[in-house]
């Protein structure tokens, strides 16, 4: 099984689940909404906005995952990954001393060429690495939108 796979296949099923869930809502919520008893017809309102909500969510979550492994694709192909050399912990993981050592290194690439896409995804890549996925994720994203900003210049 290719690396991802696994992950693909949880959010297939995650998304199929979240559709039935949706169908199957939609259509309690028609029926309270349709006997016009005041509460009801709040409650399967309710019922609707949850799901629609839910299902964004999972949609913006889904075409992340497919954005950023775009670019990791791209920088494999270009040989751009930096090198993992960093000593892991037991669970794969890397030791985030070790992580927060080389971290500088990435920002410094960062700030030397910040409108490069490949230095925001390694940054990203530095800041998983030492832990810090709310960052992690900003910077991913950072890079997908200068990547796509590229891609229109072209």
């Amino acid at each position: 099984m290719k690396p991802g796979r696994g992950a693909a296949i949880s959010v297939g099923i995650i998304v199929v689940c979240l559709a039935l869930y949706f169908v199957l809502t939609l259509q309690f919520s028609w029926l309270l909404i349709t006997k016009a008893d005041p509460i009801g017809v709040a409650i399967g309102v309710v019922l609707i906005v949850f799901p629609v909500a839910a299902a964004v969510f999972v949609g913006r979550e889904v075409l992340f995952g497919f954005q950023a492994a775009h670019l990791l694709r791209r920088m494999e192909a270009e040989d751009a990954l930096p090198v993992d050399d960093l000593p892991k912990r037991a669970s794969g993981a890397p030791e985030r001393g070790a992580a927060d050592e080389e971290f500088p290194r990435w920002r410094a690439e960062v700030e030397a060429e910040p409108d490069d896409w490949r230095t925001w995804y390694r940054l990203g890549l530095a800041y998983d690495a030492s832990g810090d996925r709310r960052r992690a994720r900003g910077a991913v994203r950072r890079a997908i939108a200068l990547e796509r900003d590229e891609g229109r210049a072209a």
